[in-house]
């Protein structure tokens, strides 16, 4: 059995923490003060994918998502009883069916991706400046952590 590298001390348990600290506020915050926002973030996840490459197979969502196909297919139609996205026939594979966000979808989606921005507007701009400005530095590289953790899954799933 091989050993587990040891993460980089503190800075891996500290942006563990406030990754888990940023999430846990904006969803507690979000549902406080939006509280029409009923979405679980599993279909908004899906909604984003969807926002950006649609109509698309569930089996791709699934890919994109990372999730068994059968959650995908169990959330999508939970999604269409409600509105948010159709199911149609692929139109390169007739055997096969895509699904498609809907113009309630796409609604719910700008919805929630505002609803969202404007919290964390607010929480940026009680900030002090240079607060402000070391994270505005820090995107570009938490961008590409972000990719780099899901390489990491990519490599987990092909071996």
């Amino acid at each position: 059995m091989s050993a587990q590298p040891r993460p980089q001390e503190p800075e891996a348990r500290l942006l563990t923490e406030a990754v888990t600290r940023l999430r846990r506020a904006l969803r507690s915050s979000i549902r406080t003060d939006y509280p029409w926002e009923t979405l679980p973030m599993a279909q908004v996840e899906l909604l984003q994918v969807l926002g950006e490459h649609s109509p698309v197979r569930i089996t791709d969502l699934a890919t994109r998502r990372r999730l068994a196909p059968s959650t995908v297919s169990g959330l999508i139609a939970q999604m269409i009883t409600a509105g948010l996205v159709a199911r149609e026939v692929d139109p390169t594979d007739r055997r096969a069916s895509v699904v498609t966000l809907t113009a309630a979808g796409r609604e719910q989606l700008t919805a929630w991706t505002t609803a969202h921005e404007r919290r964390i507007d607010t929480a940026l701009a009680a900030l002090d400046a240079p607060s402000r400005t070391a994270i505005a530095q820090a995107l570009p590289a938490l961008f590409r952590l972000a990719e780099n953790l899901g390489e990491q899954a990519d490599d987990t799933t092909q071996a």
